[in-house]
């Protein structure tokens, strides 16, 4: 059961927190500049810590964005695997190698 009064609005991984009202409300396009100058200092909740915005959009030079949508983009695609957690993690179970249906009747 979700809680319908959660803060946590991580999407691909991330946490936009209050950036995301931010980079929303703000007038587009816009370039990478812009944005780093006006929100910079934000950070970023990712899996395993926080990364600042400033730092996921400096390396993409001055890119224009015609969209909040087309930041977060940029910003899911800079973040990369830090977004992801635990690599080779599943929560679907265990692996059933070497058994069949066969030999667990009650499964069905």
């Amino acid at each position: 059961m979700t809680d319908s009064n959660s803060t946590d609005n991580r999407e691909q991984g991330v946490d936009f927190g209050e950036l995301g009202e931010k980079i929303d409300a703000h007038e587009y396009p816009a370039t990478s500049q812009e944005l780093i100058d006006a929100y910079g200092h934000y950070e970023l909740e990712l899996q395993d810590g926080t990364q600042r915005f400033d730092e996921v959009l400096e390396p993409l030079g001055d890119e224009s964005y015609e969209s909040a949508e087309s930041v977060r983009q940029a910003v899911f695609n800079m973040v990369g695997d830090e977004a992801v957690g635990r690599g080779e993690y599943t929560d679907r179970g265990t692996s059933m190698t070497g058994t069949s249906e066969e030999e667990d009747p009650e499964s069905l």
